[in-house]
């Protein structure tokens, strides 16, 4: 790039012969959330989150459901600000056990996100990436040295979908999943958004959940989502329930243990069953909390089978309130 011109993701600039970050401590808005709305059921369950993105993507997804923001060509999106030290601190203050950097893509806005990160565990407060895991190898390191969970959103499983429709590569996009699991203690879950006749054939979904179950093991959790008409793919309907109970149906027979539905209201794909004895260990009404049948060190109660993740003696009771935050008005 030449001095001043920026780059896809508009955030960043080159000037005088580096590529520099031109939002920093500046974002789009902070609300607290449900951990499950990022979505992560094996994390922190029932917790409120601190969530924020910036503006801004490296990925062109025609399909995205969060546009306005990542997307965004506008300064003026950027309208709250605060200093990693704050925005720690203001989490604490919430009572939240997290913060989530999410809405775009966080890789973008790495030296921003990673001192949060670095200003939160001083406070006790972890963080968690919702990212697309479009990240090179040296900057992948860093950012997730930050991190304690990750929702990766895995877009399809093929490099044609990826390229055509996102303007990327699915291979770069693997070796994120591969280096969270073998490489990092990162507790990550995986999302796929479900889009009729683009990423949702049988062949597709069996050829995917067998990689996941090869590579990175039967216990990571896997979401499929239901897709809205968006953006730049409005000629697609929604996503039927049926779909996404096709595929989590699918996912199961493959070997995945914990595979959920998403944005739609489904006990049976949001509840959490035991491997072991088959109880019932959480069972959810989308991001409500309804049932626990976990013991203080995270294990079924009848059993005693340890269920993988990140759990606390006790769950949260945040459920699906959303709160907006505001915490300064930019000059």
């Amino acid at each position: 790039m030449s001095d001043g011109q920026r780059g896809l993701c508009f955030v960043r600039m080159a000037h005088d012969g580096e590529v520099v970050l031109t939002t920093y401590g500046r974002s789009s808005g902070f609300c607290v959330d449900p951990i499950e709305k990022k979505p992560l059921n094996h994390f922190l369950p029932g917790t409120p989150v601190l969530s924020f993105g910036t503006a801004g993507c490296n990925l062109a997804c025609r399909f995205c459901q969060n546009w306005s923001i990542s997307k965004s060509r506008q300064v003026d999106t950027l309208a709250d600000q605060a200093s990693p030290a704050v925005l720690a601190q203001t989490a604490a203050d919430l009572s939240c056990r997290s913060v989530a950097f999410t809405y775009n893509d966080p890789v973008i806005f790495l030296e921003y996100a990673v001192d949060v990160a670095a200003a939160c565990r001083e406070r006790g407060v972890r963080s968690v990436a919702v990212t697309a895991g479009y990240i090179s190898e040296a900057p992948r390191r860093e950012f997730f040295a930050a991190m304690d969970a990750a929702n990766v959103d895995l877009k399809a499983f093929t490099d044609s979908f990826y390229w055509k429709v996102c303007g990327g590569r699915l291979q770069e996009v693997l070796d994120t999943l591969l280096y969270l699991r073998h490489e990092t203690d990162v507790w990550f879950e995986i999302t796929t958004l479900l889009i009729p006749d683009a990423n949702d054939s049988d062949a597709e979904l069996h050829a995917m959940t067998g990689w996941i179950v090869e590579h990175l093991g039967p216990d990571v959790p896997l979401h499929f989502s239901a897709f809205h008409p968006d953006w730049k793919m409005q000629d697609r309907e929604r996503t039927p329930v049926a779909t996404l109970r096709r595929a989590r149906r699918i996912a199961m027979a493959n070997g995945l243990r914990y595979v959920y539905t998403g944005n739609v209201h489904d006990q049976e794909g949001d509840t959490t069953l035991c491997v072991g004895c088959g109880a019932e260990l959480i069972v959810r009404d989308w991001y409500k909390l309804l049932h626990w049948r976990l013991d203080a060190r995270g294990r079924c109660g009848a059993c005693q089978l340890e269920l993988p993740g990140v759990f606390e003696a006790r769950p949260g009771t945040w459920g699906a309130r959303r709160q907006p935050v505001r915490l300064a008005v930019a000059d």
